[in-house]
């Protein structure tokens, strides 16, 4: 199988909705990972064990997942020597107590479902794991009735720091250190039992500054009629600590120990959670599991597109028997495309265990491979046209098949001119006939319906149309040939009888009458002698296109003896023959009566300039006369 066929069939999207049914995570990536497999002995055990949690949970039967979570990262960590967390513990414990509830309930469903019992059998019980973690620990962290020894620390513990806090009150309650004291209470910093003291007197307490307040307005200081205690409390702690340690390494050491048998567990937990959300969405869908075999007959009787949901009209289909070939005719928009999908999808999801939606009577086969030609498969990144992918999926497809193959192509042949395409479509049909595939196919074309005809091995059929209401039924009628119903649409659209009858004509017998238009009917032109070329005249200021550029100027010059016309172009005069001119505007239409056209190719400065020296300005004179000497 390859990912194409999954997604032209929507797979994954059938497995997303199996997978929500899946109590933990173990399950889910199971199913991530599930793939249709060609083996049909694998096939049937899926089936089998789809079929026997569906009689479970039909019977009212509820699989105790309670306390099972996916503990696979904490097994890396073990597979890494780390020493687990109290939590992670904990989460190890509810796991061993789920798969212990989880195998007696399966044990006790031998009758039911003796396939999914007899791997309960292979599920290992820890209760001596469970109870050493759950002595040991308590509230998420270790318990002090883990070890004597711990429990003689922590109530030394407790008694030292019962002994800093006497002291400390005593130092809060005496009259003498009120003035000194910023806030009445004890705290704890950086694992020291101190007294928030007013910066101002620090140096009028005697202990150690431990921490000093953002504002620099209060210092926490030990004091050191605590000194000592402190220390003593530090030792105990660092005592307690390694006490703890040495106890979760115990712990962590004994699962260890047992890491292959609890990873046996998780595996069997996973498929069973697997197992009973396909039996959930069974029940769901009122599912069934269909007969199987490896040879390719296929007989859907009343079978619905998973994914479908309401009225759907159930699919009745069947090949691999006296025909091995399905040619598919129809109107567009009737159902073609649909029966492919449910074909494939109702084959893939059979192969993956998943029960389907049909009668109890209908029967799968087993492929090596499922391919697919779908939908438009045009490749802008290659330059590929629709009918260029088509044939170069089919190509591929060609190379990859064998005699256990199911291919299922929508409008085979199409996109190019329909003789050829319909010739090159019966060709890759009768190939891929010859090399032993089962193939569903879908057309328009009249000459692929006559060729499946006059084949033993192929078989027409067609989508039923409801010919009074032009409205498809999706309804797949075997045996019989569909066209596209284009003469009853005309029909209902009050396209003239006689053109609708010569059409037939033209379809039975391919024979065109080729008549001549009677003289009489023809309308004769009216002739106007016009002048052999249309001469333009340009004149200054005239807006005109130069072709050769593909842009705009402006007529300087008229049009000379050579037929050149100078142009006003990005501040240059050009001469272009006229020939390679088109006139935009005039420039009676541009500018008003009476504009001087010549301010249109002198620029702002030397028109300012002009005027300045009719104006008689002297600043312009000097200007000119510093140019005069420059150039001399």
């Amino acid at each position: 199988m390859n990912i194409s066929t999954f997604e032209k069939l929507q797979f994954n999207e059938l497995k997303e909705i199996v997978k929500n049914y899946c109590i933990s995570g173990l399950g889910k990536q199971l199913i991530d990972k599930l793939l249709p497999s060609s083996n049909l002995k694998i096939v049937k055990q899926r089936l089998t064990e789809t079929s026997e949690a569906r009689v479970i949970l039909d019977a009212g039967g509820n699989v105790p997942f309670i306390g099972v979570s996916n503990i696979e990262h904490i097994i890396a960590k073990l597979e890494k020597g780390i020493i687990l967390e109290p939590t992670e513990l904990i989460s190890i414990s509810d796991f061993l107590r789920g798969c212990r509830k989880i195998k007696h309930f399966m044990i006790n469903k031998e009758f039911s479902a003796p396939t999914l019992a007899s791997y309960a059998n292979s599920m290992t019980e820890f209760m001596e794991i469970e109870e050493e973690i759950n002595l040991s620990i308590k509230n998420n962290q270790v318990d002090s009735s883990a070890s004597k020894e711990l429990k003689r620390v922590r109530d030394h513990i407790t008694t030292t720091e019962q002994k800093i806090k006497e002291r400390l009150n005593k130092f809060l309650n005496s009259s003498v250190n009120r003035k000194y004291i910023q806030e009445f209470m004890i705290c704890i910093k950086d694992d020291r039992y101190t007294i928030p003291i007013k910066a101002s007197y620090k140096n009028q307490v005697q202990g150690t500054v431990i921490e000093i307040s953002s504002k620099g307005s209060t210092v926490f200081m030990e004091l050191n009629v605590v000194g000592k205690l402190s220390g003593e409390l530090a030792t105990l702690k660092s005592e307690e600590a390694m006490l703890e340690y040495q106890i979760l390494a115990t712990l962590t050491g004994l699962v260890t120990e047992n890491l292959q048998l609890i990873k046996i567990n998780i595996e069997l937990i996973s498929l069973y959670d697997m197992t009973f959300a396909k039996a959930k969405y069974s029940k769901h869908v009122d599912g069934i599991e269909p007969k199987i075999n490896n040879f390719g007959k296929m007989n859907l009787i009343n079978c619905k597109h998973p994914l479908l949901s309401g009225h759907v009209v159930p699919l009745q289909f069947q090949i691999g028997g006296s025909y091995r070939s399905l040619i598919i005719t129809g109107p567009n928009a009737g159902g073609k495309t649909i029966v492919l999908k449910t074909i494939g999808l109702v084959t893939l999801a059979t192969m993956s265990g998943f029960h389907i939606t049909a009668s109890k009577e209908s029967e799968i086969a087993v492929f090596d491979h499922i391919f697919v030609d779908i939908g438009d498969n045009q490749s802008l990144e290659n330059a590929l046209s629709t009918f260029s992918s088509h044939m170069k999926n089919i190509s591929e497809i060609l190379q990859s098949v064998n005699n256990n193959t199911l291919l299922l192509f929508d409008e085979i042949g199409s996109g190019t001119e329909p003789n050829e395409g319909a010739a090159l479509a019966i060709s890759l049909l009768e190939e891929f006939y010859l090399k032993g595939c089962i193939t569903v196919a879908t057309t328009h074309y009249g000459e692929i319906k006559r060729f499946s005809e006059m084949h033993s091995d192929f078989m027409n059929a067609a989508m039923q149309f409801d010919n009074e209401t032009l409205e498809p039924l999706y309804k797949l009628l075997i045996g019989k040939s569909g066209d596209s119903n284009a003469l009853w649409i005309s029909r209902r659209m009050n396209i003239p009888e006689n053109v609708l009858k010569r059409a037939e004509d033209y379809m039975k017998k391919k024979e065109y009458r080729l008549e001549q238009l009677n003289e009489s009917k023809i309308k004769k032109p009216n002739i106007v002698v016009e002048k052999a070329e249309n001469i333009i005249n340009y004149q200054k200021g005239d807006r005109v296109k130069l072709l050769d550029y593909d842009d705009f100027g402006i007529v300087y010059k008229e049009r000379d003896k050579y037929y050149n016309v100078t142009v006003f172009y990005q501040n240059q005069f050009i001469e272009i023959n006229e020939k390679r001119l088109s006139l935009e505007l005039k420039a009676t239409e541009l500018y008003p009566e009476g504009y001087d056209l010549d301010t249109l190719f002198i620029d702002y400065k030397t028109r300012k300039l002009n005027h300045d020296i009719e104006r008689g300005s002297k600043k312009a004179l000097r200007k000119i006369h510093r140019e005069i000497r420059k150039d001399k």
